[in-house]
């Protein structure tokens, strides 16, 4: 986005036809106010780049840790499947083997 700088936007209260001095100038209220209004707008934009890092890395985190449990629940229940399996065909087995005596 572009922000404008110089002029400065303000709404004004002064009539017109009003003269004020300026204690130091105006160039040297500029000279001194410009530099401090870029620096501090080049610092807002690092500050906002690095909220905007860290947003996405603790989305990105929220992602991982959602997947992670939904890969654990799915494991979870093949697990006991092949478990169940398991059990269920030593029975089998234990069951054919008392049938046969």
């Amino acid at each position: 986005t572009e922000l404008q700088v110089i002029p400065a936007k303000f709404e004004s209260t002064i009539e017109e036809g009003t003269v004020y001095d300026y204690e130091p100038s105006q160039e040297g209220i500029l000279a001194e106010l410009l530099p401090r209004a870029v620096s501090t707008q080049i610092f807002t934009a690092l500050l906002e780049n690095a909220a905007s890092e860290q947003g996405a890395r603790m989305s990105a985190m929220d992602n991982a840790t959602r997947n992670a449990g939904e890969m654990i629940d799915k494991l979870t229940i093949k697990y006991n499947r092949s478990r169940q399996a398991k059990i269920t065909n030593e029975l089998i087995e234990i069951i054919s083997g008392a049938e046969a005596l």
